[in-house]
């Protein structure tokens, strides 16, 4: 029968212990109980706890000594300290000793059901990370990120080099260039790879929800902080954490950053304790930090520690023969989450993807590859199954405003009214506001032919 969590009760008081016990079991959890610390480590093993919620003074073995226990067992399991009203201080030393939040006697039936709940929360979320830091070792194989071409190539050098490395690497680009694939392949290749890959989008939280979110919270620190809650440093102790549009974040963060980047430690939001961390910092921007910098927005000092390694992602438009290559790979994926038999793409489809600049890069042709799978309704996609506005240049007459000449744009002008008129020339000087005999005279010009006699009076 399915529970909402697993939780192992030591307390030595049998009323306050069974009443835990019935309250919890009425809740939804599957709950041991013990008389003492001894007891409740011979049930470790096979109960395999989520939780433990111990009380602190016991006979033989206290509270301190078995978080400690627990601990060696297995660090993932939470422990829960309870201690008699008056008797804080002790329990903050348990939560120094490791202990992840404490309850004071006589047990708030309401508090004790907010704290399980984060708890099993965290369980979870430990448990869905496990795997997808599977799936993620497997998606982010150097083998699976598309790249034949010379810039890219370059790149995953650059990433075989500096992976087993703790320096802190700069992503910079345009947005779409896989900056996030690339930082989570460092991290895959790294000795850091068993340990955790956090993200954080730094563009997405206001500035005083972004503290929070990077150093975590104690209880009351603010106005619905109701719970102690981890932030994305402590989450990613061992591992790596990767901070996405780091160029939005205010000046104080910035000094709350660069402290750690020096340190290597932060004190949560309302906290007074100082707390040590492992973690190795990859962040990212699409912006100009240089230039950020120089008008004062974006600390000289932060932006060094940042950008010990800088790579810069290539725009896809510099590496054009890897289109083919990431539009294949993008209709395999999406043909079989759709559930598709799809062979490839007609040559007038791959024309236009080819000869596409693609401004918003993989992200752009990955969803252009995802919208084509859904639509189709042949065996290949075709250029019917593509967005209208995905025209080759060389089918727009090579007009690229700046960068073309006044007789491109004029040519292109006429043949593309003219066609828009079916090839009517009266109608097509109408809409131009010009004569018929300029638009033959024109014709002649663009068609290599003899030039008619010179216009005299008319539109001109």
């Amino acid at each position: 029968m399915d529970t909402k969590g697993r939780i192992l009760i030591a307390d030595d008081e049998v009323n306050a212990r069974t009443a835990l016990v019935e309250l919890l079991r009425e809740e939804g959890y599957s709950v041991e109980s013990a008389a003492d610390g001894f007891k409740a480590l011979g049930k470790l093993a096979d109960f395999a706890p989520h939780v433990v919620l111990t009380d602190l003074k016991m006979p033989g073995m206290d509270g301190i000594q078995l978080l400690s226990k627990v601990r060696e067992h297995d660090a993932g399991t939470a422990v829960i300290v309870m201690t008699a009203f008056g008797a804080v201080e002790t329990a903050v030393g348990a939560m120094r000793a490791g202990a992840r939040d404490y309850l004071t006697k006589p047990i708030n039936v309401g508090e004790l059901s907010i704290v399980l709940q984060r708890e099993m929360e965290q369980v979870h979320l430990r448990a869905e990370a496990g795997l997808l830091r599977a799936r993620l070792a497997e998606r982010y194989k150097f083998e699976n990120i598309v790249g034949n071409a010379a810039p890219m190539q370059e790149i995953f050098k650059i990433v075989a080099q500096i992976a087993a490395a703790r320096a802190s690497v700069l992503l910079t680009g345009e947005s779409g260039t896989g900056k996030e694939l690339i930082a989570a392949a460092i991290h895959e290749r790294s000795p850091r790879s068993k340990g955790p890959f956090v993200k954080l989008h730094c563009a997405a939280l206001a500035e005083s929800l972004l503290e929070s979110e990077l150093f975590g919270h104690e209880r009351g620190a603010f106005t619905g902080a109701q719970a102690r809650r981890d932030g994305r440093f402590f989450q990613a102790n061992g591992g790596t954490l990767f901070l996405d549009e780091i160029g939005e974040i205010s000046q104080a963060v910035q000094v709350k950053l660069l402290r750690f980047l020096q340190e290597r430690q932060f004190e949560r939001v309302g906290g007074n304790d100082t707390i040590n961390v492992d973690v190795r910092i990859i962040a990212a921007t699409n912006r100009d930090l240089t230039q950020m910098v120089a008008d004062g927005k974006f600390r000289e000092d932060l932006y060094y520690r940042l950008n010990v390694i800088n790579l810069e992602m290539p725009p896809l438009r510099s590496r054009p023969s890897d289109v083919p290559l990431l539009a294949m790979h993008f209709l395999r994926k999406y043909a079989a989450e759709n559930g598709k038999q799809i062979g490839g793409f007609s040559t007038e489809a791959l024309e236009r993807l080819t000869g596409y600049r693609w401004p918003g890069n993989v992200r752009e042709l990955e969803n252009v590859v995802e919208r084509a799978v859904v639509l189709t309704s042949s065996g290949d996609i075709t250029g019917a199954d593509l967005p209208p506005n995905l025209v080759p240049t060389k089918d727009r007459g090579g007009i690229q405003i700046p960068g073309a000449t006044l007789d491109q744009i004029e040519r292109y002008a006429i043949t593309k009214t003219l066609e828009s008129t079916g090839g009517s020339t009266g109608a097509a000087a109408e809409i131009l506001n010009i004569s018929v005999r300029k638009i033959q005279y024109k014709l002649h010009e663009y068609q290599g032919g003899p030039k008619p006699a010179a216009e005299v009076g008319g539109r001109s």
